[in-house]
């Protein structure tokens, strides 16, 4: 009916810019923190102000892609509370719309914003991040690289099914590109050991590893001296780089190439491939956050509960969270399988929902 799509166009409407509304004030918020975060980090480092914004400017879409779940539960309560109080759903309820009726709106919209979010916006917040993180490791870490490494130094691991070798570094430099203090264990097929290096510095070149002041050694021992020794490598410095990164610092379309040439070099991609499901979940995750602003503002609107509407959404929202940071840490433990941990949240939140919804309208 003509009526309906009218309904169903407003609600969204109207539902979007609930949501937009919250999600700037969210974004107005955590700038303001991340600033004086940064100023306090950056203080006695010669940092000059304007750095300091474009640092905060830079991580922004990184701390707003995860307020969005935030932003949809509060977005959908305050858009439901002032439909309530306005009347304008109790005009249509009385017209023989029921709340799942009303809801497909708001779910539509939802599921919209977590498909952009994940194909258009975690792009744009990758890239900026990553711009962030090297802004952060020269100016508040104080490292040449952006590379984790270790109170024990850098590990990497290199080669294929016939020869493999391991390449431990006490220092590094230049992005991952020059280490010092280098020891290099080397591998046959089936792990089988068959030597190793030892190098003042390696530095890496095109497709190799050029060793300097480097002892080399068969399996039983007696090593050789060599003032350079050339190794090769598959390994690229991006590929150095980013076997640490921040799985926040790659876009959607570039995780599972990553994941793949990770996995084919022996680096470990548990954390990625948990990331990567959690953005497919997403969407889902947002129509979840829908269904439990719903149950909260439906009833306890009419009743004038306002303040505990705010208190539940509140926890609510929290405790979303803070379930997905546990099955994050036992997906990446591997206590949980992947899939599961990543989709865990967003499954467990839609039936809450769901069944808060039921009761409210059916039960």
């Amino acid at each position: 009916m003509s009526w309906s799509w009218t309904l169903y166009r407003y609600l969204a409407l109207q539902f979007f810019l609930g949501v937009a509304l919250v999600y700037a004030g969210f974004l107005a918020l955590a700038f303001s923190i991340d600033l004086v975060d940064l100023l306090n980090r950056t203080a006695g480092h010669n940092v000059g102000t304007a750095v300091i914004i474009g640092m905060a400017v830079l991580q922004l879409p990184d701390l707003g892609q995860k307020m969005m779940p935030f932003a949809i539960l509060l977005g959908g309560v305050f858009t439901f509370v002032r439909l309530s109080r306005s009347h304008e759903l109790v005009a249509a309820r009385a017209a023989g719309v029921s709340a799942w009726d009303f809801m497909l709106p708001p779910l539509a919209v939802a599921v919209l914003i977590g498909v952009a979010a994940v194909t258009l916006f975690t792009p744009l917040s990758a890239r900026m991040f990553a711009e962030f993180a090297g802004l952060e490791a020269r100016y508040v870490k104080g490292e040449a690289s952006q590379l984790s490494v270790s109170q024990n130094g850098l590990w990497l691991r290199q080669g294929d099914e016939s020869q493999q070798s391991v390449i431990h570094a006490l220092r590094v430099a230049d992005q991952g590109q020059h280490l010092d203090d280098v020891v290099v264990f080397l591998y046959g097929a089936s792990d089988r050991f068959s030597g190793r290096i030892d190098a003042k510095s390696a530095e890496l070149g095109d497709q190799a590893w050029l060793l300097t002041d480097a002892y080399v050694s068969g399996a039983a021992g007696s090593p050789v001296h060599h003032a350079s020794y050339t190794l090769p490598t598959t390994l690229t410095a991006a590929q150095i780089q980013e076997s640490s990164q921040a799985p926040d610092t790659l876009s959607f379309w570039d995780l599972p190439g990553f994941i793949r040439a990770a996995q084919a070099a022996g680096f470990s991609a548990t954390r990625y491939e948990l990331y990567l499901y959690t953005l497919y979940a997403l969407p889902v995750l947002f129509a979840a956050m829908v269904f439990m602003g719903a149950s909260f503002s439906l009833k306890l609107s009419r009743e004038g509960g306002v303040g505990r509407i705010i208190l539940f959404s509140a926890a609510s929202g929290f405790a979303v969270y803070f379930f997905s940071d546990m099955t994050r840490v036992m997906g990446q433990s591997g206590t949980l399988p992947i899939l599961l941990a990543a989709s865990a949240p967003a499954i467990v939140s839609i039936f809450i929902g769901m069944t808060l919804v039921f009761n409210q309208e059916d039960g």
